[in-house]
């Protein structure tokens, strides 16, 4: 038996929506771009969505939105992908990490208000596993210093945050639509925003700074016109994978709902084992669990995913604490240290969980689990 910890669902009905992209008139920059924003638009309540390459192209667009530049100060999570801090850098600034809390895993809203200097310019919540963060207190500490508030969402797309679908409840929120991902484009991203202003950087940034639109350009010599009004970079999407988006989206309510069923599972099933910790759901937050992210008794971790995987089990790790990256040590951060961010980071394994997973797949996995712990 080989069980992945993540993948993706491609059925028939994907597969026509690409085909029939892919004998159109229309690649790329098409109408499947915008049809595909608007599905995300709609569904997660935001004004404006903008579709880009990858989800490191979205966050890396969201800072650059944001105004982050040269000796601007970040604040972000360690429990994360590289992503969420590498995309400040890529802008000049500086990525500052606060602890997470110890229950939820999630960036902890008091560390964040010790890390604030008056270089602090934003902060990127990280929705880690899906379990959206504390929103209400970031955004009280962000409007007492005027910071903008950026949620890494790539875990998130379904989450709800008290009554709110995750995606509407900030300045911006950043999604990723990689294969292990609740609905997939091959690779994607997307930023979604109430903010007219932010969106028409986002728009420029994402395409080479570049405009048509003769509201922004400073003379128009004819049809043919156009203007790069800032540096901007190709993080454009294709009409190939934003068709696959918008099938996938019609279906991204059964793949939550079936990974929220997976997930009551487990913690029925792995709460029996002592040493498991099993994750908390927050209340008023309703994850959408892209990851099942379970503690093992301490000093095991290494012993419980070498097992799993000569099982056939190919549990993961989410993740090794991004200031403990060779490039981070190197670069200043050697000296940063979340206590709750490492000691979460020794003891942590991701289980198998996506919308195609069996039920007796599962079973292997608990039943495989129990008699090794």
């Amino acid at each position: 038996m080989n069980i992945p910890y993540g993948k993706q669902y491609i059925d028939d009905e994907d597969i026509a929506e690409v085909v029939t992209v892919l004998k159109s008139d229309f690649l790329t920059t098409g109408p499947a771009v915008k049809n595909f924003e608007q599905a995300v638009a709609d569904y997660t309540g935001a004004r404006f969505a903008a579709a880009v390459s990858n989800g490191t192209a979205a966050l890396h667009a969201a800072c650059y939105a944001a105004g982050i530049g040269p000796g601007d100060e970040v604040i972000t999570t360690p429990v994360t992908f590289a992503a969420s801090a590498n995309c400040v850098l890529y802008c000049g600034g500086k990525p500052v990490f606060a602890d997470i809390k110890k229950d939820t895993y999630n960036i902890d809203p008091e560390d964040i208000r010790r890390k604030i200097t008056s270089r602090t310019k934003a902060i990127i919540a990280v929705h880690y596993a899906g379990q959206p963060c504390e929103m209400d207190d970031i955004h009280k500490i962000a409007n007492e210093h005027n910071l903008l508030v950026i949620e890494d969402a790539a875990h998130a797309l379904g989450a709800d945050y008290k009554g709110k679908k995750i995606g509407t409840v900030s300045d911006m929120s950043t999604f990723s639509f990689h294969p292990v991902k609740h609905i997939t484009t091959g690779e994607g991203g997307m930023i979604t925003t109430d903010d007219k202003e932010l969106y028409q950087k986002l728009l420029l940034f994402r395409s080479h700074g570049i405009t048509r639109d003769e509201a922004f350009m400073s003379e128009n010599e004819g049809g043919w016109y156009y203007q790069q009004l800032t540096l901007g970079y190709n993080y454009r999407i294709t009409d190939i994978q934003c068709a696959l988006g918008i099938s996938q989206m019609k279906k991204l309510d059964q793949f939550v709902a079936r990974r929220r069923k997976l997930a009551q599972r487990y913690e029925d099933e792995l709460n029996k084992i002592d040493g498991i910790t099993c994750p908390l759901q927050k209340e008023g937050c309703t994850s959408s669990w892209h990851l099942y992210v379970i503690q093992t008794p301490k000093g095991r971790r290494r012993e419980i995913y070498n097992k799993l995987r000569a099982a056939g089990i190919q549990v993961n790790v989410h993740y090794i604490p991004v200031y403990k990256h060779p490039y981070y040590q190197k670069h200043g951060y050697d000296s940063v240290c979340c206590p709750q961010a490492e000691e979460l980071y020794e003891n942590i394994i991701s289980l198998p969980l996506y919308y195609s997973l069996q039920d007796e797949q599962q079973e292997y996995v608990i039943q495989t689990l129990k008699k090794i712990i």
